[in-house]
């Protein structure tokens, strides 16, 4: 049994669900604006870290900045949870028009030669609306990895809601997802993995804002094993209610240097494609935890 504050946990999640998808979309906009601008404004360990994390993004920005990064940033994020919390009532024609990728013919490509796709994107703006968008307009359901979260019941909310707009949503851990994830893109099909950020001991350590830090091997292995296409994608949020997006070149397996090696240098050609899409749009990155291995040292925490 759960305690009570998983219980608590996940009954705000189910108000959330609940309310917010039945409030006009200007209501909730607007609900989203004032529970940032509240958090924003406390100061929490949340607010300060992604401050912190900014920081290494945006290095000339002084303090000032960095508060009006920070505070469009807590916007941003809870402009994902409102829109997430919506989701499954859109009309799905409106991914057609409310979400917009540049280079979109890349993906088109990739998915056209059967070699089967991995689209690996950074916490950047929503991409669950993303992936409702692959599904909507691009016509084509894929298969993502979703963290066991705690409460359990929470979990089974995330991913109840994400195989509602039709994605196929496996568990992290239990070490069946790779060979599921595998056989999907063997029979061609399309694969989406939100890949910035892996403490695991498999994390592959990469450059990334001039530090080092770690990030998943997965996708890189994937197309290795596979022959699948590895697309680095990037988002962000305009002034409108548009969300936009880019799909960058393929990342190709280099044709010398032993496995580890060509995993290393295909994540780090995928950090670098995120850091693009990040820098030129910070407020929109949703890292509020600790990224950089040397901020996990200074915290104690293990990195190993």
């Amino acid at each position: 049994m759960g305690t009570a504050q998983d219980k608590l946990v996940d009954g705000l999640y189910g108000l959330g669900w609940a309310g917010v998808k039945k409030l006009p979309e200007p209501a909730a906009v607007a609900l989203g604006r004032r529970i940032a601008d509240f958090a924003w404004k406390r100061r929490g360990k949340s607010v300060l870290r992604l401050e912190s994390n900014l920081a290494r993004v945006v290095p000339d920005a002084g303090p000032e900045r960095l508060r009006e990064l920070s505070k469009a940033g807590m916007r941003s994020y809870m402009r994902y949870w409102m829109e997430s919390f919506r989701l499954p009532t859109m009309d799905p024609r409106r991914f057609g028009t409310d979400v917009e990728f540049k280079d979109e013919h890349i993906l088109r490509d990739a998915l056209a030669s059967g070699r089967g796709v991995v689209v690996a994107l950074p916490h950047l703006a929503n991409w669950d609306l993303a992936g409702a968008w692959a599904i909507g307009h691009i016509g084509v359901p894929f298969t993502t990895v979703a963290e066991r979260l705690k409460p359990e019941s929470l979990y089974d909310r995330f991913v109840a809601y994400r195989e509602s707009l039709g994605m196929e949503v496996l568990p992290h851990s239990g070490g069946a997802a790779f060979g599921t994830l595998a056989r999907r893109l063997r029979s061609g099909g399309l694969v989406c993995l939100v890949a910035d950020r892996d403490l695991s001991a498999s994390g592959v350590e990469v450059d990334f804002f001039g530090a080092k830090a770690r990030m998943p091997a997965g996708p890189a292995l994937l197309a290795q094993q596979t022959g699948a296409v590895l697309l680095p994608a990037t988002l962000y949020y305009g002034d409108t209610p548009k969300m936009y997006g880019r799909i960058h070149p393929e990342v190709e397996v280099p044709k010398a240097g032993t496995r580890a090696e060509k995993t290393t240098a295909m994540t780090q050609a995928v950090a670098d494609a995120f850091a693009w899409g990040i820098a030129e749009h910070p407020e929109d990155w949703h890292m509020l935890q600790r990224l950089w291995l040397d901020d996990l040292e200074d915290q104690g925490e293990r990195t190993q």
